[in-house]
């Protein structure tokens, strides 16, 4: 799915979101708001990784999606 869709779908998406990645909180989802950015960011900080494996793992979550 593109990230267009997936921004247009958060909301039905945020369950998803959270079962990949369980550190993130409701408040972070909703600060997140659909950016992949962001998304990428709060992946970051919760999971002490660096900044292309976080975006390595919304890549790949992305395309499953």
């Amino acid at each position: 799915m593109n990230w267009d869709r997936i921004k247009g779908n958060w909301g039905q998406l945020t369950g998803s979101v959270k079962e990949q990645w369980g550190k993130l909180t409701d408040d972070d989802l909703t600060k997140i708001e659909g950016q992949r950015e962001q998304l990428v960011g709060h992946i970051q900080e919760r999971y002490g990784l660096a900044r292309d494996a976080a975006d390595a793992q919304v890549k790949a979550w992305q395309e499953r999606h």
